[in-house]
């Protein structure tokens, strides 16, 4: 009876250690999991931040192409007041050179007297003096439109490098928040980690408790059934009985913390022609060495968009940015000939990990690595 006790009280303690181990787990689970709600609220503020500043960039995108189409125009239209100034100008020196080669205006002065009575001598006095006013005229409204062509020109320039200014500021933005996302989604992994470990050791403790208790019953139920043995072959005088004591055994199999494959699932690639996409790659590098100029997409000159636009279609014409280009079809078999792009920029795959693109204002067209961050599409 005093070893019964004995083993009842230490079977107590065992199921009482049992009952304060297993609620420690569950703690540090739900204080993980909290930490990792928190962390998850944080990194989608920070996602949040990071569209609307893409957002943000793909409108300085469009502004930076108009910018430079209109500085484009100017630079025509600069020319061609520069061109009706000389040519007017010209002109004028020519007059006055015939002026003074006929006698130093002494041709002109003859022509008001010799013009007969007086109101055609006056007629012809006015008409002298209406031919000098009016080159005066010309030429001056010539300067006027050169200067103000000039200043719109200064203007939008100036406000180009306002805008590349901006998106200088805009490509550092995101940079730090893919950082900072980069960092809270690490985070966030490795709560993922803790919580499934610290949920695995709950459940391995559990199932230990759980096997110890089994245990202690079998052998209470195994000594209980010895002892009752004992008592009756006692008591009947050396009669032997056979007392058969059946168990329920519990099957218990240990959790596995497993891994989440994330449920990815593949889907066709689009159709791809190779002779396509080696034209594609053919107009990109006879683009090589072409000058970098916002909004253009011209023979020897183009933005990042405007060259991807030509190679694509073979005419000199924009068929979107490299926002638009970020809505296409995206691949994971990259082939040359497909678009690589990313918010901002964009370019031509060639293989190999590289593409050619219009990098950037005294850069040019140059054959250059697929940029961090950059996806693989085809149109």
């Amino acid at each position: 009876m005093k070893l019964k006790k004995v083993g009842s009280a230490v079977l107590a303690t065992m199921l009482t250690c049992s009952l304060s181990v297993t609620p420690v787990f569950a703690d540090e689970v739900s204080d993980l999991k909290d930490q990792k709600a928190q962390a998850q609220s944080e990194m989608n503020n920070l996602q949040s931040q990071l569209n609307t500043l893409m957002n943000k960039m793909s409108d300085l995108e469009n502004e930076l192409i108009e910018t430079g189409e209109e500085i484009s125009k100017t630079e025509e239209d600069l020319k061609a007041a520069e061109e009706d100034q000389e040519k007017q100008y010209d002109a004028m020196k020519l007059r006055i050179k015939y002026m003074y080669e006929e006698g130093t205006g002494t041709a002109t002065m003859e022509k008001v007297l010799t013009s007969g009575d007086m109101s055609s001598i006056l007629s012809q006095a006015e008409y002298s003096q209406q031919v000098h006013e009016y080159d005066r005229e010309k030429l001056d409204e010539y300067i006027a439109t050169t200067e103000k062509v000039k200043e719109l020109k200064n203007s939008l320039e100036e406000k180009q490098d306002n805008l590349e200014a901006t998106q200088v500021e805009f490509e550092a933005q995101q940079s730090e928040l893919n950082t900072t996302i980069s960092e809270k989604s690490e985070e966030i992994s490795s709560l993922d980690g803790m919580i499934q470990e610290a949920a695995r050791k709950a459940a391995e403790e559990a199932a230990r408790k759980k096997a110890e208790e089994e245990a202690k019953k079998k052998a209470a139920a195994e000594k209980a059934a010895k002892e009752k043995a004992s008592g009756e072959s006692s008591n009947s005088g050396g009669g032997s009985s056979t007392t058969v004591v059946e168990e329920e055994e519990d099957t218990y199999s240990e959790p596995s913390g497993g891994s989440d494959n994330g449920g990815g699932s593949s889907s066709s690639e689009p159709s791809y022609s190779a002779s396509t996409g080696n034209a594609i790659v053919d107009r990109a590098y006879s683009c090589l060495g072409a000058d970098y100029v916002w909004g253009a997409c011209s023979p020897g000159a183009f933005d990042c968009s405007g060259l991807v636009s030509y190679c694509l279609t073979g005419s000199y014409s924009r068929i979107g940015t490299s926002s638009t280009f970020l809505g296409w079809s995206r691949v994971s078999n990259p082939q040359p000939g497909d678009v690589c792009a990313g918010v901002g920029h964009c370019g031509i795959y060639i293989g190999n990990g590289q593409m050619i693109h219009a990098a950037t204002e005294g850069v040019g067209v140059i054959i250059g690595p697929v940029q961090s961050g950059m996806v693989y599409v085809r149109g």
